[in-house]
């Protein structure tokens, strides 16, 4: 098993309900993704430093089960697909009190430059790509 993030839900996340609101789960996956960057050792910080940047140019979720106030939720992040130029980095959140599956989804990226032109990391820096490239299939 790769990567998997911890985090305690808040009241302030929950809706009428007292169940988490769905827009909060985009939050959490992008904290689970940065989280999982930094554990491959190569934090968002040192990608921009050399000026590569990720940005999103789509999510997909589908919800499964709820979470509420003080439950705890993991949440695994995987490469999905990776070609150097995009990524598809998928996303298995459970409720780890009673092991359900919350959600699973995807993000979907490209890696650019600081002027936001499409970049192959194959090119730009060999080593995260070879790290990029090793997570396939680690889901």
């Amino acid at each position: 098993m790769g990567v998997v993030m911890k985090r305690k839900i808040n009241y302030y996340e929950t809706d009428k309900m007292g169940v988490v609101h769905h827009s909060n789960y985009i939050r959490f996956l992008e904290e689970a993704r940065c989280y999982w960057l930094d554990q491959l050792e190569m934090p968002f910080t040192s990608l921009e430093e050399q000026g590569i940047t990720i940005p999103v140019l789509g999510i997909q979720i589908e919800y499964k089960h709820h979470v509420t106030f003080g439950d705890v939720i993991r949440i695994q992040p995987f490469t999905k697909e990776y070609t150097g130029v995009r990524m598809v980095v998928g996303y298995v959140v459970t409720d780890e009190k009673t092991g359900k599956v919350v959600l699973t989804g995807e993000t979907k990226h490209c890696f650019t430059n600081r002027e936001l032109k499409p970049i192959n990391l194959k090119k730009v820096n060999p080593e995260f790509h070879a790290k990029f490239e090793s997570t396939l299939g680690e889901e």
